[in-house]
């Protein structure tokens, strides 16, 4: 099944998960690429989306899995027709046959820029280092069955901060994404619990590469 290599910036960040896959679906509509369609009572189009993103985080590496029906049409020729008919700042950066299979993803590296009206210093940084550094670190986790907590320290694979600016620190790191799977923005939610004092007055999150099991990009 060919797979797609796509970005999702700017003000396409709030476009919900469900809303990102109908836009995909219009969007080969218009490009005049037809889609196959799954078998059932309830037929829907062929497209999947590797993990679901978060509303309001941007990401260069999503990827997304579809099938076409009719006549070969060129990888090269997909990306130009999509990107012609998709939004701003939801662009197909590859097209490509013959991904890695799903079950091999396990790591994706993350950004969070955390930024203070009032300024970043030294000590708010150190502080946060050593949040991150404890054995253990429970957050809650929303799912279908409810709240629950996670413990994140096992699943943050390695975790870098710097100061970007005065006003900003970036946290970069290489975290579980499959199985068990730690959405970035918990780190976030992380620093409100346990540091309040420190909590940034607003977090920017960016998906930055995925990674299989070996710690390879995952394609």
């Amino acid at each position: 099944m060919p797979r797609l290599l796509f970005e999702k910036k700017g003000n396409a960040i709030w476009i919900s998960h469900l809303d990102l896959m109908r836009l995909f679906q219009r969007a080969f509509k218009r490009a005049g690429l037809m889609l196959t369609h799954t078998q059932g009572y309830n037929p829907r189009p062929s497209v999947s989306i590797a993990l679901p993103l978060s509303v309001g985080v941007e990401s260069c590496c999503e990827l997304l899995d579809f099938e076409l029906e009719g006549e070969t049409v060129s990888c090269d020729e997909i990306c130009s027709r999509l990107n012609d008919a998709l939004v701003e700042g939801v662009r197909v950066l590859r097209v490509y046959e013959d991904g890695y299979k799903l079950k091999h993803l396990a790591y994706l590296d993350a950004q969070l820029e955390l930024e203070y009206d009032g300024g970043a210093d030294e000590k708010t940084a150190d502080s946060i280092r050593a949040l991150f550094a404890r054995e253990q670190l429970t957050v809650e986790k929303k799912g279908k069955n409810g709240i629950t907590q996670q413990d994140i320290i096992p699943m943050i694979r390695s975790l870098d901060l710097t100061k970007k600016d005065d006003n900003t620190l970036r946290l970069s790191t290489r975290i579980c994404c499959q199985n068990p799977s730690l959405n970035p923005m918990q780190l976030a939610a992380a620093i409100e619990r346990y540091l309040p004092e420190f909590a940034p007055d607003f977090t920017r999150c960016c998906r930055v590469e995925l990674y299989d099991t070996e710690e390879k990009i995952f394609r």
